[in-house]
């Protein structure tokens, strides 16, 4: 690879900093920048953004690179936090990362970058992109360590960008990238990773929704239609969910009791149109499995719609790669899948792969379950 002009998204943590530091050891010319996409409640101990600024700044200056600080605080509230809570109130449950990889990451920051007179821009992602040879389309690949691809989480952004990236770290393991980081004395070299989304950060879910989203409590109701208590919204639920449903067991005087009264209990829907919301026992009820959904507001990263037929897909990310039949539709499209799938949600993202190539996917829109519809 020639020698580029490459702007590296310092985020503070580890994986960006090796990518700055294998990509200076290559010869490219490379500058930091740190993206500061939130600034609500800014000083909270949730939110970590001024050491992660600190971690950055250290990093860049052990590997001797230069280091701007970019707010992209108002862009991330309208292109993406905006979206996020149209989603929750409609009662979906959104992934803020995917839209912030194609809104912010790799189209706020990519301009910005263009403007310093970058060639090539470049990210701690586990992912990889190569340019094939016999049609010159950019293809997004899974990275190498399958415990941490994230191509689920870029399968949005499109040929431009692709043609634009580079993800160094997606060709190594994680351990790997420790072992780089500490050989060479980089400050942050067992830094903890970040998890979730820094306006959300380790913070309750439910408290920081409680904020922007209007409680409208209801009944929760299970399977058989017996009333199992109250939640406190529907937006504050999603599908498959175990954990916070305030509830211990059939609550109804002269319920029938039996070997599976005490199996957890798990959100398996969410009707709307009466505020209610639908509870079921055992992991495997067949209202929590799936054999086919229809997704909506599509992204072929591919750079085009793939042929109807066999591939692979998740509906979450942290999942294995299920066998499934794509079928294109008016507005999307739908896959078939030959083994049941859990809990499809709406609102998360079904993504498509062809071997190790990510090609693209939607936005889930609806599932059927195995006796009816969610």
């Amino acid at each position: 690879m020639k020698k580029q002009r490459v702007v590296v998204g310092l985020s503070g943590g580890v994986d960006s900093a090796v990518t700055a530091h294998l990509l200076k050891a290559m010869g490219h010319e490379v500058v930091g920048i740190f993206m500061k996409n939130w600034e609500d409640d800014d000083d909270s101990e949730y939110c970590s953004s001024r050491q992660d600024f600190l971690d950055a700044a250290s990093v860049a200056d052990v590997l001797g690179i230069e280091i701007e600080h970019v707010n992209f605080a108002a862009e991330y509230k309208d292109r993406v936090f905006a979206e996020f809570l149209r989603e929750y109130q409609a009662g979906r449950t959104p992934n803020p990362d995917v839209l912030c990889n194609a809104e912010i990451k790799f189209k706020a920051f990519l301009d910005h970058a263009m403007r310093l007179g970058a060639e090539k821009i470049a990210t701690g992602h586990y992912a990889r992109v190569r340019q094939n040879p016999a049609t010159g389309l950019f293809e997004l690949l899974k990275g190498l360590d399958p415990s941490k691809d994230q191509s689920y989480f870029l399968h949005r952004l499109n040929q431009a960008q692709l043609s634009k990236t580079l993800f160094p770290v997606g060709e190594l393991h994680k351990t790997e990238v420790r072992r780089i980081a500490e050989e060479i004395g980089l400050p942050n070299a067992k830094k903890k990773d970040s998890t979730g989304i820094c306006f959300i950060g380790e913070r309750p879910f439910r408290e920081f929704l409680n904020r922007y989203i209007s409680k409208e409590p209801g009944p929760i109701l299970d399977d058989r239609g017996r009333k199992l208590g109250r939640h406190v919204g529907l937006s504050f639920y999603t599908l498959g969910q175990r954990q916070g449903l305030g509830i211990g067991g059939v609550k109804e005087k002269g319920a029938a009791r039996g070997a599976g009264e005490h199996a957890p209990w798990f959100v398996a829907r969410k009707e709307l149109d009466k505020n209610v919301l639908r509870v079921v026992q055992g992991h495997d009820h067949p209202w929590l499995l799936s054999h086919r959904l229809v997704a909506q507001d599509v992204s072929w990263c591919a750079g085009h719609v793939p042929a109807a037929g066999a591939y692979a897909a998740k509906t979450r990310y942290r999942q294995q790669d299920a066998a499934c039949t794509l079928q294109a539709m008016p507005e999307g499209f739908a896959l078939q899948f030959p083994e049941a799938q859990w809990a499809v949600t709406p609102g998360q993202s079904a993504v498509l792969y062809d071997g190790e190539v990510c090609l693209g996917g939607g936005v889930i829109a609806t599932a059927q379950a195995l006796s009816g519809g969610i």
